[in-house]
């Protein structure tokens, strides 16, 4: 698979929904992961990162507004020991449950399927970083119905050892705009990763929809420490 743009990637639909970008830098220093949500709706807009313990949560920007939180209130990124999780859904929290009791990341997401949004069945995108002792690798999976069909849910997981510097991998819920929304298909897309945290969290946020761009959160690892650095970017202020 050829290596591609993310800023390319990123700007190339409207509305790609909700995304993980996850890889390592050009130096070879730091594991990067990057999670962007998007909306269509009053409802999904309407929405912020917060910091929470290591982790990140959404939050209604203003309460007032918040119709239905079942599927837009959660916590995206969450950490447990030497691993981050990042996720599109509620299944953060069943991962670092599970795992948390000596299950794997594939075990813990066979609990769980794509999200009981009709006609969409927006599939469930997770992420799992595992950084230790001056190593690191990383998996992404893909939980969806099939082609529109929710009898049957289709589970893909996909695991990098030993990721290659300036490189990473793209997943996100939809391939473009529609009614009803297109479901991601294929493996992830193998991007460039370029720069510092903040010109890598300058070019995702600019590249992706100015209209449906809600909120971006992007993390670098130090491999060797561990120890990282933090940005959040909210489009509501």
């Amino acid at each position: 698979m050829e290596k591609v743009s993310l800023a390319k990637e990123l700007s190339a639909t409207t509305y790609p929904g909700r995304g993980i970008v996850i890889g390592k830098t050009a130096d070879g220093k730091h594991a990067v992961t990057a999670y962007f949500i998007m909306g269509r709706s009053e409802n999904s807009r309407n929405r912020v990162f917060v910091t929470e313990g290591e982790g990140i949560r959404t939050q209604a920007y203003d309460p007032s507004k918040l119709e239905d939180p079942s599927l837009i209130i959660y916590a995206p990124v969450r950490v447990l020991g030497n691993k981050t999780i990042v996720t599109n859904g509620d299944q953060t929290d069943t991962i670092y449950e599970l795992m948390d009791k000596q299950q794997t990341f594939e075990q813990a997401l066979r609990t769980r399927e794509f999200e009981p949004d009709a006609p969409n069945y927006t599939p469930r995108i997770s992420g799992i970083m595992h950084v230790e002792n001056g190593s690191y690798n990383y998996a992404m999976s893909i939980l969806k119905s099939n082609n529109g069909d929710p009898s049957s849910c289709n589970r893909y997981t996909f695991a990098y050892e030993n990721p290659k510097a300036g490189e990473g991998r793209f997943i996100h819920t939809y391939m473009g705009d529609g009614n009803p929304l297109p479901s991601f298909e294929g493996e992830p897309t193998v991007v460039d990763i370029e720069g510092d945290i903040d010109s890598f969290t300058n070019m995702v946020w600019e590249n992706l929809n100015e209209d449906n761009k809600v909120s971006l959160f992007v993390r670098y690892i130090d491999i060797e420490t561990g120890k990282y650095e933090t940005r959040i970017v909210n489009k509501n202020k």
